[in-house]
């Protein structure tokens, strides 16, 4: 059994309801979710003219490798209404594997560790919360640790739906 840490998101329609769906479709095709974040709001990445996303780190339990699990979330995405247009663009949901067991993978279409998550605080503080010792494989920093010195100036806060 191989275990992934996954990032889900999206800044579209009912994001609570998207991320709940896709929790459930994972489990049903990916493995077992055994730990889940609280969500964030967070501040758009890249294009700042859209909406706030809602962003949750997941704990994956999956019989799958990484690239048979890269092809899952993509599915997911595309079940759940995802298009991919414009890079850093809203999205209904996303779906990143940030860590697959302690490897590094480098391929064309798929990098692990998510080659930018020691840089993005949207990512670093929801993983916090469920992993903050969790290791690097090639920083070999813990994730309290990285985002203790992440350079990301963006707000991140837990998301209550009363706040809405």
């Amino acid at each position: 059994m191989n275990t992934a840490i996954l990032l889900i998101g999206g800044n579209m329609g009912d994001r609570p309801a998207y991320l709940q769906e896709a929790v459930k479709l994972l489990q049903e095709r990916a493995g077992r979710v055994t730990m889940e974040s609280a969500m964030y709001e967070t501040a758009p990445w890249g294009d700042v003219q859209q909406p706030d996303y809602l962003n949750q780190a997941l704990v994956l339990e999956t019989p799958l490798s990484a690239v048979q699990l890269l092809d899952e979330t993509l599915r997911v995405e595309r079940e759940i209404g995802r298009v991919r247009r414009i890079k850093w663009g809203s999205r209904v949901i996303d779906i990143d594997i940030i860590f697959f067991n302690q490897e590094v993978i480098t391929l064309p279409h798929l990098k692990i560790p998510h080659p930018q998550m020691q840089n993005r605080r949207f990512v670093l503080a929801p993983l916090q919360e469920i992993l903050p010792g969790w290791v690097h494989p090639i920083l070999q920093l813990t994730v309290s640790q990285l985002l203790e010195v992440c350079p990301d100036p963006l707000p991140v806060h837990k998301y209550t739906a009363a706040a809405h």
